[in-house]
């Protein structure tokens, strides 16, 4: 407006000059005529030379006024053309500054709308305290409950421009892989117990959600950022997608435990609206690099719902007494039959479940010879097994892990060797794994069989039958004594598929993997 109002009284001063023209041009008219009579007057006889000078003068006097009122109008008639488009084009430009403005208006009433803080957790990492998961079902929505009022009251107190937001949270963890790990350290008594807890959680709130990425070591880390790129991929594409999110105005990022998240936080430390979006959830003590980064970011904990220090399995030292399980393979057997038969006794007064060894009972510490795969198949046709070779006293050499060049693990096993109809048949006999495998069962409410008189060739089967369960940590597992499958049973050497797809039980890093062992590692 005010540049419209500077223009307007720059055409008002033009104005005024063109009129005072046109007065001086009248004027000087009247002063040539008024000169021309009073000539007349003082020489009325004059010659006629004098006449034709006083004609010439006053003509080209008013030639001399014409032009130059003709380039005056010229003139004035281009500024009042210009000032009429400056007007139009001023008056188009504050209409649509008003547009502007009325969108901005609608824009910002709409950001406003839906406000939301977001907790994103690796559940992997961040554990719920020990007595909220033995509740099972009631401590998954206690532990809901509790963390939805920790946001609120946290969110209240520190940013007071945040009004009355919507809590949202999801919480990324292989299930399976962690109740079995809360399983064998005695946590809880049975694996249902922690998937009670997960739908305890998921019904405690609406918008609170415990998300089963599936077996593989990093996959919470996958699910959690679009690292903040491939939790390493899904966690890092969840955490993007929320921290550009206009609605979103706080992430509560749980991963203390994981250094693999300072990579993800250090690309955002040069903008610092972005820090300002992100607080560190702390549950376990930081990891060193991430450590690193807490004068960068908001951080705050939890202390009441959270694990602050990491599961512990139980000790594995009744093991010992117990049978010696090989976990390695060769293309022409399944499994080795030199384990001991091994008896179940009731538990004892503090319910930890006994454990005996026949052989041991008889022969003290004697050790077996690994007979035939043949050689088993006949003696538990005709008899019971029964070692009759004497000791011999040796060192026992350290477990090995066999590996591929790539570092992955290989267990040798030949699955299409294994007889379909004797798989199903084990498989329906509902067997314990680690009682009938490992020699113990550390759950004394176990719900599998225990009391089942294991043949030779069915404990071999069996052997094939746990490899068929993903282990939690996948082809970088380091426990020689682990039953589990480290690649999936049904998947080819170089190619990236089974024949279940997308919908198989093991991680897509689990198929393809090559057999071709270059490497040992001692464990």
């Amino acid at each position: 407006m005010a540049s419209v109002s500077a223009q307007a009284q720059e055409f008002f001063n033009r104005y005024e000059q063109l009129k005072a023209i046109e007065q001086t041009k009248n004027l000087l008219i009247e002063v040539s005529s008024s000169f021309s009579r009073i000539l007349a007057k003082k020489l009325p006889n004059s010659s006629l030379n004098s006449e034709y000078y006083v004609v010439n003068f006053n003509s080209a006097v008013l030639q001399d006024l014409l032009g130059r009122i003709t380039e005056l109008e010229d003139a004035y008639q281009r500024e009042r053309l210009d000032h009429d488009r400056e007007t139009r084009f001023n008056r188009e430009v504050q209409m649509h500054e008003m547009e502007l403005m009325e969108q901005l208006t609608r824009f910002k009433t709409a950001m406003d709308q839906e406000p939301f803080v977001i907790a994103l957790l690796d559940g992997d990492g961040m554990i719920f305290r020990d007595s909220l998961v033995q509740q099972g079902e009631k401590g998954g929505k206690d532990a809901a409950n509790q963390l939805w009022l920790a946001i609120r009251d946290y969110t209240s107190e520190t940013f007071t421009n945040i009004h009355s937001p919507k809590i949202v949270a999801r919480i990324y963890a292989n299930v399976r892989g962690l109740g079995e790990t809360l399983f064998k350290a005695g946590i809880i008594d049975k694996l249902s117990v922690f998937e009670d807890f997960v739908r305890g959680f998921n019904g405690g709130r609406l918008l609170f959600d415990f998300v089963d990425v599936g077996s593989g070591k990093d996959r919470a880390d996958d699910k959690l950022a679009g690292k903040l790129s491939s939790f390493s991929h899904y966690h890092h594409e969840t955490l993007k997608l929320n921290l550009y999110n206009c609605h979103c105005q706080q992430i509560f990022l749980g991963c203390s435990h994981d250094n693999g998240y300072a990579r993800l936080l250090e690309d955002n430390l040069a903008d610092i609206e972005l820090t300002r979006r992100i607080t560190l959830l702390e549950g376990f003590p930081f990891e060193r690099e991430l450590a690193s980064l807490i004068g960068s970011y908001r951080v705050t904990k939890f202390e009441t719902l959270f694990r602050e220090s990491k599961i512990t399995p139980l000790s594995n030292h009744t093991w010992e007494n117990a049978v010696t399980t090989s976990n390695s393979y060769s293309s022409s057997n399944i499994g080795h039959p030199n384990s001991r038969a091994v008896s179940r006794t009731p538990s004892n007064s503090n319910g930890t479940a006994a454990t005996t060894s026949a052989a041991s009972a008889t022969s003290g510490s004697s050790s077996t010879t690994p007979a035939t795969w043949a050689s088993t198949i006949a003696a538990s046709a005709s008899t019971t097994f029964k070692d009759l070779t004497p000791s011999k006293p040796s060192t026992p050499s350290p477990p090995v892990i066999e590996r591929n060049k790539y570092g992955q693990r290989v267990d040798r096993i030949d699955f299409k060797a294994a007889p379909k109809d004797e798989l199903n048949r084990v498989k329906k006999l509902k067997l314990c794994n680690l009682f009938f495998l490992l020699g113990d069962c550390p759950n004394p409410n176990c719900y599998h069989t225990h009391d089942y008189k294991l043949g030779k060739q069915e404990r071999m089967v069996l052997q094939v039958v746990a490899r068929m369960t993903p282990c939690h940590f996948g082809t970088e597992c380091d426990d020689a004594t682990c039953i589990y499958g480290h690649r999936c049973p049904l998947s080819e050497a170089g190619k990236k598929d089974c024949y279940w797809g997308s919908n198989c039980r093991f991680d897509a890093d689990a198929h393809g993997i090559d057999t071709n062992i270059v490497k040992l590692t001692k464990v």
